[in-house]
């Protein structure tokens, strides 16, 4: 990338930055990993809870380890480890092997396990809005409804929620598959590690658990937030996006529902619309409340 390195302060930017975070040869790469059958895959639509999976995860497997930079280090991104030079054949730093992805279930690398976490998509495409807010553009220059009506509705290079959702959804009863909501997840913290811990094979002691439930917390990732802010991404990849090689954000913010409030009435009927028109039918639940009864484990 050559020229001057700015935030995008359009819709036309972001689509501009956003198509250059990452190659298509990366994406192929991570499409294209031979999974081992204990490998476990966190496979979410963007920003439906990933960061807090990984941190779940990674918590159970190790008892607690914090020795990383950023989460991404030691829970790789499948989709963009070819741009970040990541060895995703490398041991690990503890059994099983752990991944994130945000690809739909037709180009996920097969043979894994897979932990499926779903969101409100109201409340993702708000937090999807101030995730880019003050990285891929400049602090308040594209308004919410702008930014979920250009960008989120018409589908990011991750596609559109709708479409990720139902070619996942015959998944919800396969023994490989784990899916949960976030909304559960952050009401029960506890029980959600019990529930991943016997997932992923490993033994649910009471001192594995509890590590695991504290350092999953709203309070205790805020105060490591530094540990979930994708620096290693953006330190390697915002200058080849046209951004500023300090430009930043923050995946932990409030770990809260029902921000989808902020945003304008009619695009909450547009989403309203998409789930009559697109998930209804192929899931047979009419709303999200719906669906996420049909998951709720505790």
């Amino acid at each position: 990338m050559t020229g001057e390195l700015s935030r995008a302060t359009d819709i036309a930017g972001v689509h501009a930055r956003n198509g250059r975070l990452f190659t298509a040869e990366s994406r192929e790469a991570g499409n294209a990993y031979r999974a081992n059958p204990d490998d476990v895959i966190i496979a979410t639509y963007p920003k439906c809870g990933t960061t807090l999976m990984q941190q779940i995860a990674h918590g159970l497997r190790t008892r607690g380890d914090m020795d990383f930079g950023e989460i991404t280090e030691v829970v790789p991104w499948l989709e963009t480890s070819l741009d970040m030079g990541v060895d995703v054949y490398a041991e690990q730093k503890a059994w099983p092997k752990t991944f994130k992805s945000h690809q739909s279930w037709e180009e996920v690398p097969k043979g894994a396990r897979y932990i499926y976490v779903i969101r409100d998509p109201k409340d993702a495409a708000v937090s999807f809005y101030h995730f880019y807010d003050g990285w891929v553009f400049e602090p308040g220059s594209i308004d919410l409804d702008t930014f979920i009506e250009e960008f989120v509705l018409k589908g990011t290079r991750s596609g559109r929620y709708a479409a990720h959702l139902t070619s996942w959804w015959h998944k919800r009863n396969d023994a490989d598959t784990l899916m949960l909501c976030f909304e559960d997840i952050t009401r029960n913290l506890a029980a959600t590690a019990e529930l991943v811990c016997r997932f992923m094979g490993l033994e649910p002691d009471a001192e594995r658990l509890a590590i695991a439930t504290h350092q999953s917390s709203i309070d205790f990732m805020r105060a490591h937030k530094t540990k979930y802010d994708d620096h290693p991404i953006r330190l390697a990849r915002n200058v080849y996006a046209g951004l500023p090689s300090d430009a930043s954000s923050s995946k932990v913010r409030e770990g809260a529902t029902g921000g989808h409030r902020e945003m304008r009435a009619d695009l909450l009927a547009r989403f309203d619309a998409i789930w009559t028109d697109e998930i209804a039918p192929k899931t047979g639940h009419a709303d999200y409340a719906s669906l996420r009864s049909e998951l709720r484990r505790f």
